[in-house]
């Protein structure tokens, strides 16, 4: 009994050559998978899903704190412009009372103090409005949001820092307090954006 017969029914049955790769496939070496319909498979991009990194997808608990912080700062901003504005509105009412009087230098030294206050509440509310904007653009906000973020903390940083040494200059802990809180305040604001984290969410996609 021969087993290489083709007619023995007890023998291992002939190997069949392999037949050609289906229309539209690429033909692969043995030992290869077969691709996709039509075009061979890509490799995964890094920075998606499939790829090597993952997307992130909700946002940093660093960027979460800088967020709030800049709703904080936000508003002594708004007091302080209110304040000036109202310090404006005192000053000019002074004014028009020395002129009433004929005391004319008064009047006119109020006059100025009053545009002076104008100048520094304005400065308060726009920083405000900075700092609110920014804390609402850091949902979808992209490179430019994050770029104005970092040089905004930076500066409020050396502001701060003047305060802190002047502050400490002075020998007063009350003097202290607030400019460190403020330099805490700005690093945190600074650095959220700058790290890993905080540029892969300012660099995702946006759909």
């Amino acid at each position: 009994m021969s087993f290489g017969d083709p007619n023995n029914p007890y023998g291992q049955p002939p190997q069949q050559p392999p037949g050609p790769p289906g229309y539209g496939y690429p033909q692969a070496p043995p030992g290869v998978p077969p691709q996709g319909y039509g075009y061979p498979q890509q490799p995964a991009y890094p920075g998606y899903p499939g790829g090597n990194q993952m997307l992130p997808q909700s946002m940093p608990g660093l960027l979460m704190t800088a967020r709030v912080f800049l709703f904080i700062i936000a508003v002594p901003q708004t007091i302080a412009a209110l304040f000036w504005f109202y310090l404006a509105a005192f000053a000019n009412d002074v004014s028009d009372s020395a002129d009433d009087y004929g005391f004319t230098n008064v009047g006119n030294g109020g006059h100025m103090a009053a545009g002076v206050f104008v100048l520094i509440a304005l400065l308060a509310a726009a920083l405000a409005t900075l700092s609110i904007t920014l804390g609402v653009k850091f949902s979808r906000g992209g490179q430019g949001v994050r770029i104005t973020t970092v040089v905004y903390g930076a500066l409020g940083g050396i502001v701060g820092l003047i305060a802190l040494f002047v502050g400490l200059d002075s020998g007063l802990a009350s003097a202290v307090i607030l400019p460190l809180i403020w330099v805490v305040f700005a690093t945190v604001i600074t650095a959220a954006p700058v790290v890993a984290s905080g540029t892969a969410w300012f660099a995702r996609p946006r759909y």
